[in-house]
C-alpha cells in the first residue's frame, strides 16, 4: 500500500500534511492544567455545558476538555489500583512475617505441666493439608482459566494480577435482587406472581471469581459497544430492513480460544440488532432493566423467570453506574412446542457519558447452576440514549449460540432458525409497547366510556391496568413448559400438540388449576387474526364458553397508541337468563413486530367492583385464557400466523384420577372445538 512505501515515494504536499499534524500538538499552560485539575476534583464527569464553559474560559476545543478528562480519570485508577497493590503486599508481608514470629514461638514453646518442649505432632498433617489445599487451588485456577479462555479469549495466565476489584460489603454480595415494590409498572403489586428461580444454596464467590467477573464484564462491555456502533462489514441486511450479523467478520473482528467450543456442527449462532424510539426516560429503563423482578415484568412474552444470585457491585453514587449482578435467566417463545432457554449471565451496566447508558449480558459458566440445554449467550444488551423530549433511543443486540437438544418443531423452525423468535426486534418491539402502557397508566382517564362513570376515579382505571397485567403474565405462564414454574406436566404432547400442565391454586377455592396449551398455524396475516379474535361483535363464533350469545363493551381503557392495545370489560347477553353476574375482562395488544395478546378471564361483578374503585386486586382469583399471535416469518403473500391457545379451568374436590380422566378431557375439547371454530370461521381447512 502506498503509506507502506519507501521515504522517496512521499512528495512535499505529503510532508506539509505531516508538518501540519505536528504543530498541532499543544501542551497545556500551568495555568490550564491548574484550572482543569481544580474543575477535576470538584467533577470527575464534566456535562456538555462545563465542557463548554471550560473550552470558553481556556481557549481549549471542546474535545480537547474531553480528552483530558478521559486521560485525567484513567490516570487517576492506575494510581488507586497501584496503591491497592501496594496495600496488599504490605499486608501479605505484614502476615508472612507474623506467621514465620508464631512458627519459632512454637519451635521454643515450654509445657507449663512437665515443662518440656510439647513434641511437634503435627507436622505430617500440617504438610498433608497444604498438600490437599495446593490440589484444591490449582483444581480452582485450572476452571477459572478455562472460563477465562471461553469468555474473554486468554488464559488466566494473561490476566493482571488484580483485575480492578470492585469493594463491596458481605451484605452487598450476598443480596438477592431488590425486593423494593416498584409501583410504575402494572401489575407490580406485592403478591404479583413474577416467575423467579429456585432458590441457591449459600453462594460463595472466591475473590478469583469476582476479579475474573469483573474482567468478563468490562471486555464484554468493550464488545457489545463495538456490535452497536459499527455498521458494515460487521453487521449486513436482510430482508430489506433487519440488521443481522456478519459471522465471518465478527470471527476477524473477535477472535476466541478454541477451546470455546463454538465450532461444533450442532451449534447454531444468532445474532440481530434493532433500535427504536421508547416512550421512557433512560435513567427509568435502567432501573427496570438492572432488577431481575422489574424486568420480568416488562417482559412478560419474553422473560420466563429471573433471579439475581449475586450483587458483585451495586454501582456508584446511588445509581447503577458499573453495576454488576450475577443473574439466571429463562426466556421463552409462548407455545408448548418451543423449549426455553437458559442462561447464567452477567448484566454489567456502564454509564458512557450524561444521558447515556449501556447494559451488556454474557454467559457465564457457575457451578452451582446447570442448564439442560445448552444456550450460550456473547455480549449481548442495549444503548440507551436520553431525548430531549424525555423519551428514549435504545439500540439492542441479541447475540448467542445454542445446541438444539431435540429438533426443532417444523411450525416454529423459520423463526427460530432466523432469530426472529428469541431477536433483538421482538426485545425492542416489546419494550416499546410496555413503555407505551406504563405511559397511559400514568395518564388520566380521557376514553369516553371511562368518563361516564364505568371506572370512575384514575386509581380505578391503575387497578383495573394492574389486574389486567397479572392476568397476562399469569397465561403467558401457563402456556409454556418452564423449568423454573410451579407448573407440573401432566401429559406431554398429544397427537393434536396439546399440552397439559398443573398447580395449586393460590386463591379461593382451594384447588388444582389445569392448563392446556397447543399452537396451530393460519394463512392470514397476524393484524387480521388478531383484529378478527379482539372484535366482540365476532367472538360469539369462536368462543365456546359464550354459547353463541352475544357480548358488548361496558367500558374501554386504551393501552397504547395503537388502537387495538387496550383493556375491555366485556358483558355476555344470556337469553335464558334475566340476571347474569359474570363479566369478562380482557387485554388486547399488537407491537410493530405484529407479536399480538388477545387474553381475557371472567371476574364476577363483585370483584370487578373492587378492581374498578381502586382497591387492591391482588387477592382476585383469576383464570386467563386466551391467544398469542407471532409471524410465522414467511414472506409468501404477507406471511401466515402461528398462533398459541390456552385454557385454564379450576378442579376442586376431585381424586387424581378422576382429575386426568374427565378434567383434561374438558380443557382438551375446550382447545379443539375453539381451534376449530376459528378456522371455520376464517375459511381455513382444518388442517391448516
Amino acid at each position: 500500500m502506498e503509506f507502506l512505501g519507501d521515504s522517496q515515494n512521499h512528495d512535499s504536499s505529503e510532508t506539509e500534511k505531516k508538518n501540519k499534524k505536528k504543530k498541532r500538538f499543544h501542551r497545556h499552560t500551568p495555568h490550564q492544567i491548574q484550572r482543569l485539575e481544580s474543575t477535576f476534583n470538584e467533577c470527575q464527569h464534566p456535562d456538555e455545558k462545563q465542557r463548554n464553559q471550560l473550552s470558553r474560559e481556556l481557549g481549549l476545543a471542546p474535545r480537547q476538555i474531553k480528552f483530558w478528562f478521559q486521560n485525567r480519570r484513567t490516570q487517576k485508577k492506575a494510581q488507586h489500583e497501584r496503591a491497592d497493590n501496594c496495600a496488599l503486599k504490605e499486608e501479605n508481608d505484614k502476615i508472612r512475617c507474623e506467621n514465620i514470629a508464631i512458627r519459632e514461638a512454637i519451635k521454643h514453646a515450654i509445657c507449663p505441666n512437665c515443662g518440656d518442649s510439647p513434641v511437634n505432632e503435627d507436622s505430617y498433617f500440617d504438610e498433608q493439608k497444604l498438600r490437599i489445599e495446593n490440589a484444591q487451588l490449582r483444581d480452582e485456577l485450572e476452571r477459572v482459566s478455562n472460563i477465562a479462555a471461553k469468555f474473554i479469549g486468554r488464559p488466566i495466565s494473561h490476566l493482571p494480577p488484580l483485575l480492578n476489584p470492585m469493594h463491596v460489603s458481605p451484605l452487598e454480595l450476598f443480596h438477592t435482587g431488590p425486593s423494593l415494590d416498584f409501583d410504575l409498572l402494572p401489575g407490580s403489586c406485592s403478591s404479583m406472581a413474577v416467575p423467579s428461580l429456585p432458590s441457591q444454596p449459600n453462594l460463595v464467590l472466591s475473590e478469583m471469581d469476582k476479579s475474573l467477573m469483573t474482567n468478563i464484564a468490562v471486555t464484554a462491555m468493550e464488545e457489545l459497544l463495538r456490535l452497536l456502533q459499527t455498521n458494515e462489514p460487521l453487521w449486513f441486511k436482510t430482508d430489506g430492513c433487519r440488521d443481522v450479523l456478519n459471522i465471518e467478520s465478527y470471527e476477524n473482528t473477535f477472535p476466541r480460544s478454541s477451546s470455546s467450543g463454538g465450532k461444533k456442527n450442532n451449534l447454531r449462532m444468532e445474532a440481530s440488532r434493532s433500535s427504536g424510539v421508547v416512550f421512557t426516560n433512560a435513567m427509568t429503563l435502567v432501573d427496570m432493566l438492572m432488577d431481575s423482578v422489574k424486568s420480568a415484568e416488562l417482559f412478560p412474552s419474553i422473560v420466563a423467570s429471573s433471579k439475581t444470585l449475586a450483587v458483585i457491585s451495586s454501582g456508584l453514587r446511588g445509581n447503577h453506574g458499573d453495576a454488576l449482578h450475577l443473574m439466571i435467566e429463562e426466556l421463552q417463545v409462548l407455545s408448548p412446542l418451543v423449549a426455553t432457554r437458559e442462561f447464567c449471565v452477567l448484566r454489567y451496566c456502564q454509564q458512557m457519558e450524561h444521558g447515556t447508558w449501556a447494559i451488556v449480558n454474557v454467559s457465564y459458566e457457575f457451578p452451582q447452576f446447570t442448564s439442560q440445554s445448552r444456550s450460550y449467550r456473547f455480549p449481548s444488551g442495549c444503548l440507551i440514549q436520553d431525548m430531549s423530549n424525555g423519551y428514549s433511543k435504545v439500540t439492542w443486540v441479541e447475540h448467542g449460540e445454542f445446541e438444539d437438544q431435540e429438533p426443532i418443531h417444523e411450525m416454529f423452525k423459520v423463526i427460530v432458525q432466523k432469530g426472529l423468535a428469541f431477536g433483538a426486534e421482538r426485545w425492542i418491539a416489546t419494550l416499546q409497547r410496555m413503555c407505551e402502557r406504563f405511559t397511559n397508566l400514568l395518564e388520566p382517564a380521557t376514553s369516553s366510556l371511562d368518563l361516564g362513570g364505568v371506572i370512575p376515579s384514575p386509581e380505578g382505571k391503575r387497578s383495573i391496568m394492574r389486574l389486567a397485567h397479572r392476568m397476562v403474565s399469569n397465561f403467558c405462564l401457563s402456556v409454556v413448559t418452564s423449568n423454573n414454574t410451579r407448573s407440573t406436566v401432566v401429559s406431554g404432547l398429544d397427537e393434536f400438540g396439546i399440552r397439559v400442565t398443573s398447580h395449586k391454586s393460590r386463591h379461593e377455592p382451594n384447588g388444582m388449576v389445569l392448563c392446556a396449551a397447543t399452537s396451530f398455524w393460519l394463512p392470514i396475516s397476524p393484524q387480521n387474526v388478531f383484529n378478527f379474535l379482539k372484535d366482540e361483535r365476532t367472538r360469539p363464533q369462536w368462543d365456546v364458553l359464550s354459547n353463541g350469545n352475544s357480548v358488548q363493551e361496558v367500558a374501554h381503557i386504551t393501552n397504547g397508541s395503537n388502537p387495538g392495545n387496550c383493556i375491555s370489560v366485556l358483558r355476555g347477553f344470556n337469553a335464558s337468563s334475566s340476571q347474569n353476574n359474570m363479566l369478562i375482562l380482557q387485554e388486547s395488544c399488537i407491537d410493530s413486530s405484529s407479536a399480538a395478546l388477545v387474553i381475557y378471564t371472567p371476574v364476577d361483578l363483585p370483584a370487578l367492583n373492587i378492581a374498578m374503585s381502586g382497591q387492591d386486586t391482588s387477592y382476585i382469583p383469576i383464570l386467563p385464557s386466551g391467544f398469542a399471535i407471532l409471524p410465522d416469518g414467511s414472506s409468501k403473500g404477507g406471511g401466515g400466523s402461528l398462533i398459541t391457545v390456552g385454557f385454564q379451568i379450576m378442579v376442586s374436590g376431585l381424586q387424581p384420577a378422576k382429575l386426568n380422566m374427565e378434567s383434561m378431557e374438558t380443557v382438551n375439547n375446550l382447545i379443539n372445538t375453539t381451534v376449530h371454530q376459528i378456522k371455520t370461521t376464517l375459511n381455513c381447512p382444518s388442517t391448516a
